[in-house]
Parts: structure tokens; sequence; C-alpha cells
């Protein structure tokens, strides 16, 4: 290995878990970071105010952790959509990441996943040329405030099965070469690289130049060894491009429970780690 991974984890897994719960827990398995989606911590970005902005950048600090920065940006609201055919509403979306990108500073992070399948797919009457077109109008117009903040935008390819609207890598990096901005980048997903034609490792070898962040996962939607997915393979990608951010598990089936899932996925990970020397 040329340099030891980061690994942080998505709060959210820790369900209703308080944010410093979940934080302690999180450092005393051995995670160096967090990362957090803004509707655990209130239903809209801007009802926190700046006080509580600081107060939870201070719990976060507390536990020996690092605010990675914000991902699942759009979930749980209403009224937003990067792709929507009227700029009002496109508009309106532009704002609102804006706010989640200060928020995302306010926190001490840098990164804002853009995911949010719903918020991107394709609406009556749009074409896919017409969904990309809108969603590098509003990316650009988000350019200027990640500046202000000195945060990133990592724009994550999703599966068929949950969007069809930036379904690859390949077709995702187009669109931040077109954008051409260093605050607009890569966000890669096991568990979505898994539905493309391409292996895993070859998808990020090919992405490495915008590759920002990264999730750990497994197909089965549980963290890392909880399924068939293995990871050497993965992670002597992520060695071989000399990949410097972080490995943030993200989760979405939570049978195993928080504390199952945070221990055994880092320890899975740790494990194959070493095994790669």
């Amino acid at each position: 290995m040329n340099t030891p991974f980061r690994y942080a984890i998505c709060n959210e897994t820790f369900g209703d878990w308080s944010l410093a719960k979940a934080c302690d827990f999180a450092a005393a398995a051995g995670y160096s970071g967090i990362e957090v989606a803004p509707f655990t911590l209130a239903p809209l970005a801007t009802d926190l105010s700046a006080p509580t902005r600081s107060e939870m950048r201070r719990t976060i600090a507390r536990a020996g952790l690092d605010c990675v920065g914000l991902h699942w940006l759009l979930a749980k609201t209403e009224g937003f959509h990067v792709a929507h055919p009227d700029a009002a509403v496109r508009g309106h979306t532009v704002e609102y990441l804006g706010e989640l990108a200060r928020l995302c500073n306010d926190l001490g992070g840098r990164v804002l996943v853009f995911g949010s399948p719903k918020q991107r797919s394709l609406l009556p009457g749009v074409s896919p040329e017409q969904a990309v077109d809108f969603i590098h109008e509003v990316f650009s117009r988000l350019v200027p405030m990640l500046e202000t903040t000195d945060t990133v935008v990592a724009i994550e390819p999703l599966s068929l099965a949950e969007t069809d609207v930036l379904t690859t890598a390949a077709e995702t990096c187009r669109l931040i070469d077109r954008i051409g901005s260093p605050h607009v980048r890569l966000h890669l997903d096991v568990k979505a690289m898994s539905s493309e034609r391409e292996a895993i490792p070859e998808i990020i070898v090919a992405s490495a130049r915008h590759l920002e962040h990264f999730h750990a996962n497994d197909t089965n939607l549980q963290g890392p060894g909880f399924g068939a997915v293995d990871f050497g393979p993965i992670f002597r990608a992520l060695d071989e491009i000399r990949y410097a951010g972080w490995v943030s598990i993200e989760v979405f089936d939570y049978a195993p429970g928080p504390e199952r899932l945070a221990r055994e996925s880092i320890d899975y990970m740790r494990r194959v780690e070493e095994a790669l020397g």
C-alpha cells in the first residue's frame, strides 16, 4: 500500500442515535471521519442556526473525528430537481445546494456527494440530452458558492435501478469535463459500480483523474464484508491510482444493527488492506 486509507462512516447508519453518540461509537470502532446526511440534522439545512452548526462541529471534533462532508443531499426534501424543465425550479435547487455547501463548510467538511436519484431522473418531456444539459447548468451556477466555501460536489453515477440519468462513471466524467471546475468532481460507490459492464477496478483506474470520494458497501446493501463483493481488487486499484480521499461506509440495509455494521465493516477493510501489504 502506498498510504493507509482513511475510513469514515455515514451517520444515518446509526438511526436515531444522537450525533454525539454516533461520533463517539465511530471513533471507538476505529473510524477517523463521519459523513453526514442533512436530513438527520433537520428537515432543511436552512433550519439550522449558526450556533447549532457550531455546536455540531464541536461535537464531531470532541469525538476526535473529521467531518468528511455531506451526502443524501436532497433526500426527504420537496421542490428540488437538477434536471427540471422549469428554470425557476433549477434556480431554487441551485440556491439550496449553495446552502448545503455553507452547511458543509460550517461543519468542517469539504465533500458534498450528489446522488439524489429522484431529483435528477427524467421528467415528462425531457430527453436524456436535455437532462444532462440542465444538470450542467445547475452545477456550473453552483461553482461560485463552492469556491467561496472551499467545498467540492462529487457527482455519483447510479444504477439504472435507481435513475435513468448519469448511470455510468464514464458518462459522469464527461459531464465533469464539460463543467471544467476543480470544485465539481466524481464520486464512486461499490454497489452502484457493480451494475456497470466494466469491472469495478477498471472503472476506478479509468476514472482516476476525476475521483474525489468513495463509498464502500456491498450489492446486498450492507457493509463491506457482509456480502459477496471481494474488496481485494478494489483496494488494489485505489492503491494503484494513489487515491488519497476517504473510504466511507454507506449502507442501506441496517438489519445487522449499527454496532455490527460499523465494527465488522472496518475490521474487514483493515484485513483486506493488510493483506495487500
